[in-house]
């Protein structure tokens, strides 16, 4: 079982955005392996975003409580330790039933961490 904390500060937000992510229905989950992990190796921490494209403040806070609910639900048994996490809300963490928002987080614990193929879809160059 990992423990589970939190992310406040901007800066930490910026820092998780520079690792893995995988874009489910209902979540954009976003992960990096913190580089201070041995001073806290037993802990995952998490934060919670929602954007104002969402919807107004009670969506985006309905988007949250939502999300923060299916981590603690799940995230002791698939978080890593020593990682930060951030989740992105999207329409679907408010429109889909709540087992389908678990399911989408479980996959995307799953995805972030698995290896690289190194390709991304971009536009061929014209030359």
């Amino acid at each position: 079982m990992t423990a589970i904390g939190r992310l406040k500060t901007r800066s930490e937000f910026m820092f998780v955005k520079g690792g893995s992510r995988f874009a489910t229905p209902s979540l954009v989950l976003q992960a990096r392996r913190r580089p201070n992990a041995p001073l806290d190796p037993e802990i995952a921490r998490f934060g919670f975003t929602a954007t104002k494209r969402l919807g107004g403040a009670v969506v985006r806070n309905r988007a949250r409580r939502r999300l923060k609910e299916a981590v603690r639900l799940t995230a002791s048994s698939r978080a890593r330790e020593g990682y930060d996490y951030v989740l992105i809300a999207r329409g679907g963490a408010v429109q889909r039933p709540f087992t389908e928002v678990i399911k989408d987080l479980q996959r995307a614990l799953i995805k972030v961490h698995e290896p690289s193929t190194g390709r991304r879809h971009r536009k061929p160059s014209s030359a």
